[in-house]
């Protein structure tokens, strides 16, 4: 896979209580709704990737990881997570990292992977597209780069 550029979109499916859970609330106080959780709210999820903004599309992955809120502004700030990925001969996880805004588009950094993605860096634009809470589909456009190209991966 050396020396190699890809460019795909799948469609992570997010449905609170079903694929992700707040395992932590934070502080009790605060205010919070489907978007926004108090300061210190953990969550945990497991999403499919599909390959269409459809539910009944075919599955290319699953993505998982951690969302921590943060910051006192209480939006979600994800600790990590990976995007498990099966799709057009690929398979392996690309690991991201970074804090983002579940209601407006927002770019992670890919700080590497396993099995075929093993070395790529590159990014993550994640958009939602479909908000029926508490369901939320996100487009990720995922963006990769394999030695030698990683020195010229954009960084948006």
């Amino acid at each position: 896979m050396a020396g190699k550029i890809e460019i795909f979109t799948v469609y992570q499916h997010d449905r609170l209580n079903e694929t992700g859970y707040v395992v932590v609330t934070g502080d009790e106080g605060a205010p919070s709704s489907d978007t926004t959780r108090p300061f210190g709210s953990i969550y945990v999820f497991r999403d499919d990737l599909t390959l269409h903004n459809d539910s009944d599309s075919p599955v290319a992955g699953v993505m998982e990881g951690t969302s921590i809120s943060d910051e006192l502004r209480r939006a979600p700030q994800p600790a990590g997570g990976q995007d498990l990925v099966r799709h057009r001969g690929y398979r392996g996880s690309v690991s991201v990292l970074g804090g983002s805004h579940n209601t407006k588009p927002s770019v992670y950094p890919v700080v590497g992977g396993t099995g075929d993605f093993l070395y790529t860096e590159g990014y993550v634009r994640s958009s939602p597209v479909d908000s029926d809470r508490p369901r939320v589909i996100y487009k990720l456009e995922i963006h990769l780069y394999w030695p030698p190209y990683t020195k010229f991966a954009p960084f948006p």
